[in-house]
This record gives C-alpha cells, sequence and structure tokens, in this order.
C-alpha cells in the first residue's frame, strides 16, 4: 500500500503545478468560449460552422487515407477561406464590436463629467410618454420611440431632422400623425427632449423574430442589439405596445406596465449620473488638494 501511495505520488509531482493564475485564465477563456458560441447560435455563423465540421471531417478523412492531393487543395485554400469569412461575416463582427463598445466600460471607469446627466429625466416626461403612446395605440398610429440611456445615438440622430423639443404627448401624437412630414421613422428622445425625429434604425438580422411583425419592431430590436437605448413601438396594424430593449421584444398590456418599464429606466440612467458627479468631485478634490 505504501509502495502504491509512493508511485501514486510521484505521479503526480509530474503534472504542471496550477496556480491562481492559471485558474483565473480558465474562468477567462471559459467565458470567452461561451460568448462566441452564444453569439454564433444567434447569427448566420451557426449555418456556416455546421458547414465548415462538415469540412473537417471530410479532412480528417482525407488525412486518414492519404489523399494527398485533397489534403494539398485544403492547405492553400486556407488562407483564402479565413479572408472570405471575414468578408461574409463583416456585419456580424460590426455588430458585436457594436455591442461591445455600448456597454460603457472604459467610461464608466474614467469619466469625470460632474455636470447633470442630459440623458436623465423626470416623471413628467414619463407620463408623457405613456399618455402619447396608448393615444396612439387606440386609433392605431404607428410610432417608433427610442430612448437614449448611456450609449450615444449622435449617429442615428443625424439620419433624421432636428427637433429639440420637450417631450410632451401633443408633439409625439403630432409627429407621427398619418400624412405629416415627420411621421415616417423614429424620434430620438434624450433626457426630457425630443432629439429628432424621421431617424432611420438599423435592421435587426435576427432569423427567431416573428414574420408578423413587420420593418418597425425589426428596426426597433436592431437599435437595441447596437445600443442600451429602450424603445417604444406602436403597431399600425394591431395598436399592440411593445418594448424593445437588448435585442428581445416585450409586449406591454397597459398604461401601468409601461410606466414601471420606463421607471427603471429613470432609475438606471439616474444611479449612472450620480456615480459620474461622484467621480468628478473625486477629481476636484485632488485638484484643490494639489
Amino acid at each position: 500500500m505504501a509502495e502504491l501511495m509512493e508511485k501514486a505520488s510521484s505521479w503526480l509531482s509530474l503534472l504542471p503545478r496550477i496556480t491562481t493564475i492559471n485558474l483565473l485564465e480558465v474562468a477567462i477563456i471559459s467565458i470567452l468560449v461561451y460568448e462566441i458560441l452564444f453569439w454564433v447560435k444567434n447569427t448566420r455563423a451557426w449555418t456556416v460552422l455546421k458547414g465548415l465540421g462538415v469540412i473537417l471531417i471530410f479532412a480528417v478523412f482525407a488525412a486518414v487515407l492519404h489523399l494527398n492531393t485533397i489534403l494539398w487543395i485544403l492547405e492553400k485554400t486556407t488562407g483564402i477561406a479565413v479572408t472570405a469569412l471575414l468578408v461574409v461575416f463583416q456585419p456580424e463582427l460590426r455588430k458585436a464590436l457594436e455591442q461591445l463598445g455600448s456597454q460603457n466600460i472604459i467610461s464608466n471607469i474614467l469619466s469625470f463629467d460632474d455636470a447633470k446627466d442630459h440623458r436623465s429625466f423626470d416623471d413628467k416626461t414619463i407620463n408623457e410618454l405613456v399618455r402619447a403612446t396608448f393615444e396612439m395605440a387606440k386609433v392605431k398610429t404607428g410610432a417608433l420611440m427610442v430612448i437614449e440611456r448611456a450609449a450615444s445615438l449622435k449617429e442615428i440622430e443625424r439620419t433624421g431632422i432636428e427637433v429639440n423639443g420637450l417631450v410632451s404627448s401633443q408633439l409625439l401624437i403630432n409627429i407621427f400623425e398619418h400624412n405629416t412630414p415627420l411621421h415616417d421613422g423614429a424620434v430620438i428622445i434624450r433626457g426630457n427632449r425630443v432629439a429628432a425625429a424621421t431617424c432611420y434604425l438599423p435592421l435587426s438580422d435576427n432569423m427567431s423574430i416573428s414574420k408578423d411583425l413587420g420593418t418597425r419592431h425589426r428596426a426597433a430590436v436592431g437599435v437595441s442589439e447596437v445600443t442600451d437605448s429602450v424603445t417604444i413601438v406602436v403597431s399600425e396594424e394591431t395598436g399592440r405596445v411593445t418594448v424593445a430593449e437588448g435585442g428581445t421584444l416585450k409586449r406591454v398590456t397597459d398604461a401601468e406596465g409601461l410606466r414601471t418599464i420606463l421607471a427603471g429606466v429613470k432609475g438606471q440612467v439616474e444611479t449612472g449620473s450620480r456615480l459620474k458627479i461622484w467621480k468628478g468631485r473625486l477629481k476636484n478634490e485632488r485638484k484643490a488638494d494639489e
């Protein structure tokens, strides 16, 4: 028994030593692999990945059977295939990078803006948004209202017409009224103001979105995939109210439900604003000490 334990100990001594750094690396790599697989599963890359799997199995068979000509062809086309994949998946890769950038990790750490965050809004704005949404829903007036949070919507705003007016139910209803100059497209809401109207939003290519939903809902999902914005959608066909956030759609059945969602958004924005003010005060205090 002692001899067996000694042999087991000698075998274990041959294994590499596992440190805390090694465990940290394993955890990081595991998270990255999971996120990549999750991204692949929800894009066109999943279908192509299955095709690549078939090619890989074919290459293994070619190696086992020593089909040297086929192996030579596969070796020479590998570099071209990688470049072709980058070109084919350029939209998906760009969207993934936009989602990563919209997290504002660096800005949350390094931002020292001590001014009041212009993206925060008050309860009056929430009430006006809720009133306008369900007034338009009653008469089946299509609407698309994007509420800006941490990620800037300036690029999307430039595609529309500047409004810069206080949020009110009358203003929003007039904008989306049929056959008016500003009714087509989305409005961008920044804080308590309607920043722009007739804005064009990126369309989502998520194939899981119901075919019963039109371009308006696909645009709402699209902008929520690349930014942290919250979008209120009123269907022109059914009058249904839907909220798009984080690439998903949520049906809202009554005014109280929408008010609860917007109150949550308001709380998140105010929390971020207070954090920036606190960091700005710390910076000012350091300057005063110097």
